[in-house]
């Protein structure tokens, strides 16, 4: 059997092939990122799904590709555990920017961005990925993400500067005590996710003009940061993972726009055109 995962901060998705490439089972985990994630918890997460579990002697090869996977020591953590639970399989954990662009540009050209609860960015040209920067993660990068406007909401709230019809809705939603807040971002795993929890009201909003605006100036930045730097025109296809940009896709054209790009493709998730590569490109 084999497991491929397509890991984000918030969830991983799961599909589970036989040996004649056909699905036996998907299933979803909590978010598997190794850089914020301690390692007991992400071995929690794992073995406390049983469908995992029902198979993990069986599995014979895991590709996993996953949010803080970019760097050799959280990648090495998370390999680790992975070998500890499925002692019979071989495991190839790269990052979640290598998902995004089998799951979009295939092996072609083309910058491929994730926005996500965290956000990233890389350019293809159809043999290796290239990156504007390190990413730094939630607390100082990660822009346009479901983290990012997540800050932007609480800070907005508590500042008063969320209007009042919406402040009263995004109270009615979510527990805003002060405590209860501080004691998530400061004392709990995964702040980053609980952040991009927040950034779900957008979602039932997205016509309200303070939602569009402040959507909008998080794409200007994630344009600025993570693609205008790749010099690219609008001859180089542009695709985006993830909700935040489908769910805001006529704002993101626009932006995109105003710099004369133009998104090709907009994916909410990858996990079965990653599956759909593999089966055709890759020797499994």
């Amino acid at each position: 059997m084999i497991l491929i995962a397509d890991g984000g901060s918030t969830k991983a998705d799961w599909i589970a092939l036989d040996e004649n490439r056909h699905e036996v089972f998907r299933t979803r985990t909590l978010g598997l990122n190794p850089a914020v994630v301690a390692e007991e918890e992400l071995r929690n997460r794992i073995v406390n799904m049983f469908q995992l579990m029902q198979v993990k002697d069986t599995v014979k090869e895991i590709h996993f590709y996953g949010a803080g996977c970019g760097t050799p020591k959280p990648v090495e953590i998370l390999k680790g555990i992975l070998k500890d639970i499925f002692k019979n399989a071989t495991v190839i954990v790269t990052e979640d920017l290598l998902a995004a662009v089998y799951a979009s540009s295939g092996d072609k050209e083309g910058i491929v961005c994730i926005l996500g609860t965290g956000s990233n960015s890389c350019y293809y040209d159809g043999i290796d990925l290239n990156v504007t920067s390190a990413s730094l993660g939630y607390t100082v990068m990660d822009e346009a993400s479901g983290n990012y406007f997540g800050k932007i909401l609480l800070r907005d709230f508590y500042y008063k500067k969320m209007p009042k019809a919406i402040a009263a809705q995004f109270e009615k939603a979510f527990d805003l005590e002060v405590d209860e807040v501080k004691f998530n971002l400061y004392r709990q795993p995964n702040p980053n996710m609980y952040l991009a929890s927040f950034a779900k009201f957008m979602f039932e909003f997205k016509n309200e003009k303070y939602i569009k605006r402040i959507i909008k100036k998080g794409f200007q930045s994630f344009f600025k940061y993570r693609i205008l730097p790749f010099e690219k025109n609008n001859t180089t296809p542009i695709y985006f993972i993830g909700s935040i940009a489908f769910y805001f896709r006529d704002i993101l054209d626009k932006v995109a726009s105003k710099h004369n790009l133009e998104v090709t493709e907009v994916i909410q998730r990858p996990i079965d055109r990653l599956v759909a590569y593999h089966k055709e490109k890759i020797n499994l």
